[in-house]
């Protein structure tokens, strides 16, 4: 959902207060460890035990009749599984079945607000896409992640999993090489001498979608992290360095949606990610860059129109060409 930046102003006080108070601390970021009972992953109806022992609350909603097609949701930063609330709704309505997790350190997960490593969530959807195909055997199955879930879901492609395809709703790819300087170093220095300390955003004049109501719905949600600590926000910045680097193979099948008013994650890393998919053959995927939208595409106010994308990808029944859309070069170009 939300992603903190440190924005100049910011940037230059965070570094006078840490290099006059903290900078000899040489703190390190803190991740949480993993659970310490092994045990065969389990699939449940409102939880998955992962293979630690960790348990990750889920919710589904299920259609009637046949299986035509899964996906598999992951949310973004500081959100949790209640984000696909209305995409499970609207997906189950046109026959798709949608299951969605808590990650670690999100939602109602044990070691709330903390981060618990890229390489854990990264084998957390590994498990559930192995106990999804035991539970729906023959069903299509499609990974959807949105911002954070969407560079999880990148990273996970290096280890081709078994899946149809994936949808990455505004992937957070803003690496590091796509970063000014100053964010880079405020973010180093940070970790290395205030890792707990705790960030919210506010004064950064930031916009995550044109649906005032929902936002105000998500500040109400006690399960919605406010205030983000320091180390996790270098673990999100670890994991979208590794998604930058990965890009659908060849023979994948991708849907990748990006709002042109997206002030979460920028044009210049989501083009650049563009470019790689330029080697993909333009037959398994497709962009969809949406005017009027912002970063949280599936719940802005013109949220119909993007879930109507997605099932009509889904199904199969998309009348677009595949491959890029018109304007998306000028798009790119004015980076």
């Amino acid at each position: 959902m939300q992603y903190l930046t440190f924005h100049k102003p910011g940037f230059l006080y965070m570094l006078l207060l840490c290099a006059t108070t903290l900078l000899g601390a040489c703190a390190k970021p803190y991740v949480q460890p993993p659970g310490e009972v092994p045990v065969p992953p389990s699939l449940h109806a409102t939880q998955a035990v992962m293979d630690d022992g960790y348990r990750l609350p889920l919710s589904r909603w299920e259609p009637q009749g046949d299986c035509r097609a899964l996906v598999l949701a992951l949310h973004g930063l500081n959100d949790y599984r209640n984000a696909f609330a209305t995409t499970g709704a609207y997906l189950a309505s046109r026959g798709v079945t949608v299951v969605a997790y808590d990650q670690r350190g999100f939602g109602e997960t044990e070691g709330f607000g903390y981060w618990h490593g890229s390489e854990r969530m990264v084998r957390d959807l590994d498990i559930m896409i192995d106990l999804l195909h035991a539970a729906y055997p023959g069903c299509p199955l499609y990974v959807l992640g949105e911002s954070m879930g969407g560079a999880v879901t990148l990273s996970a492609l290096e280890r081709r999993p078994a899946i149809d395809g994936v949808i990455l709703v505004a992937p957070a790819v803003w690496s590091r090489d796509t970063m000014p300087f100053y964010q880079r170093a405020a973010l180093w220095l940070a970790v290395h001498t205030m890792p707990d300390r705790q960030l919210t955003g506010k004064g950064l004049d930031i916009t995550p979608s044109d649906n005032i109501e929902m936002l105000r719905a998500l500040g109400r949600d006690l399960k919605v992290i406010k205030a983000t600590r320091v180390d996790v926000l270098y673990g999100v910045t670890n994991l979208m360095d590794a998604a930058a680097a990965t890009a659908p193979d060849k023979t994948d099948r991708a849907l990748l949606l990006y709002g042109m008013h997206d002030e979460i994650i920028p044009k210049q890393p989501t083009c650049q990610l563009l470019e790689q998919l330029s080697g993909v053959p333009q037959a398994h995927w497709k962009v969809m860059l949406y005017e009027n939208g912002y970063h949280m595409l599936t719940r802005d106010l013109q949220a119909d129109i993007v879930l109507r994308d997605m099932a009509d990808w889904l199904l199969g029944k998309t009348q677009h060409q595949p491959g890029i859309p018109p304007g998306l070069a000028q798009f790119c170009a004015d980076s």
